[in-house]
């Protein structure tokens, strides 16, 4: 099952970190990563810093397209040398149909902010149980994840992130 997955972490290094743990679990056969981003926003600046991982072996330009609207639209940065005015209302149109609702957006744009960090992940044929165990204790707390009622469940236990 292919899941969109946003985690929120308390420091601007925070996600960075988590991608490694991220990568490492992917060496090891935890998850598949389809595609990811981290974004980083430090105290005191304008704007995050979004850097788009190109993880696909399909590398269409819908990936970057999905970073680069979610970059443009919720955070008014530029991500591959364009940018994307468009509001949260037009980015919940483009994201209708894959479980990301215009308040989950909200969600994000609301809670990411300077001082913090964020891991965009799209992934398939994750082991949740062993993948939370690398991410346990991180700060980090859930955004959004399209993944059913129980498997949240196993993920939110497994990271201790609400």
């Amino acid at each position: 099952m292919t899941a969109f997955t946003v985690w929120k972490f308390n420091d601007p290094a925070g996600a960075a970190r988590a991608e490694t743990a991220l990568k490492a679990a992917e060496t090891d056969r935890v998850v598949t990563i389809v595609d990811h981003a981290v974004l980083s926003w430090p105290e005191g600046a304008d704007k995050p810093e979004l850097e788009h991982k190109h993880d696909s072996k399909k590398r269409g330009a819908g990936w970057g397209a999905l970073w680069g609207i979610l970059g443009g639209a919720l955070f008014m940065i530029p991500v591959a040398g364009a940018v994307i005015g468009a509001g949260i209302g037009a980015l919940a149109k483009a994201t209708d149909g894959t479980g990301i609702t215009k308040g989950d957006l909200e969600r994000i744009r609301t809670e990411v902010v300077p001082g913090t960090s964020a891991l965009f992940m799209v992934t398939e044929e994750a082991n949740l149980d062993r993948l939370g165990e690398r991410f346990h204790g991180r700060d980090a707390t859930l955004i959004h994840t399209n993944l059913t009622e129980d498997e949240r469940k196993i993920l939110l236990e497994a990271f201790g992130g609400g």
